[in-house]
């Protein structure tokens, strides 16, 4: 069972920086939570597949755009453009900055 815990993403546990971005990580036990900063031009295919060699996103995750625009497209070919104040539940995907 989880605990009642207290952590702030501006103290990470976690600091993952890549081209033209960073996700920082705070572990809750039960559930990780993260935030991404993305820079223009960003997009999955240049900035994180060279780095973790998979085509798309392989976690499961649920995302709030606080800001920007982003292309999302699914494995199976499925998208959708993100925008601000918008929430996404990605089981796998591919994000496009734009």
């Amino acid at each position: 069972m989880t605990k009642l815990q207290k952590k702030s993403l501006d103290k990470p546990d976690d600091v993952w920086t890549f081209e033209k971005g960073k996700l920082e990580v705070v572990d809750l036990g039960d559930v990780v939570v993260g935030r991404s900063t993305l820079e223009p031009g960003w997009s999955w295919e240049k900035c994180v597949k060279p780095v973790v060699k998979t085509n798309s996103c392989q976690v499961q995750h649920i995302g709030y755009m606080i800001s920007g625009k982003m292309k999302v497209v699914m494995d199976d070919g499925t998208d959708r453009n993100m925008v601000r104040v918008m929430l996404d539940l990605s089981p796998r995907a591919i994000m496009h900055g734009f």
